[in-house]
């Protein structure tokens, strides 16, 4: 199988969403870096290293035969010329389930490649609930942290 040739990382998220929600395992897959050091955090998972483990835990993901449809929201990017990162929030809907579930906190890591711009990392974790996110004052952010992370 032939990888498409992704011309930027954004294309290249556009894809892997393209393929999670039509639980494409290919098409995931051939996002992916062709990398043994890649790795994926499922929400409440533990990390997955590797390509041959990263494959399999979309391949069980895909199993359940479930049809997603993902909105992204609230975006933040960082690009440089051989890396960019994705900051999103997923908000997912699950077909014939109703209403969109709480949101997922992805962070999505793509490597310019020479074949193009591939992911490399993909860690979901569920987001706070709404109540739960405020935001930092100036002065605030000027305290030291109470905690180390």
């Amino acid at each position: 199988m032939t990888k498409t040739i992704y011309a930027s990382a954004q294309e290249a998220e556009a894809a892997f969403y393209d393929a999670f929600g039509k639980s494409d395992l290919e098409a995931m897959m051939a996002v992916w870096a062709d990398d043994d050091e890649i790795y994926c955090v499922h929400p409440g998972g533990p990390r997955i290293s590797g390509l041959a483990n990263v494959r399999e835990s979309w391949r069980r993901l895909f199993s359940n035969g479930q049809t997603l449809g993902f909105q992204l929201r609230a975006r933040h990017e960082i690009h440089g010329m051989m890396i960019a990162v994705h900051s999103v929030y997923e908000q997912i809907t699950v077909a014939g389930q109703g209403p969109a579930r709480n949101p997922i906190l992805a962070t999505n890591i793509y490597l310019r490649t020479d074949r193009g711009w591939r992911m490399v990392a993909h860690h979901a974790s569920p987001a706070p609930a709404p109540q739960a996110v405020t935001t930092v004052t100036e002065t605030e952010a000027k305290r030291p942290p109470k905690t180390l992370h």
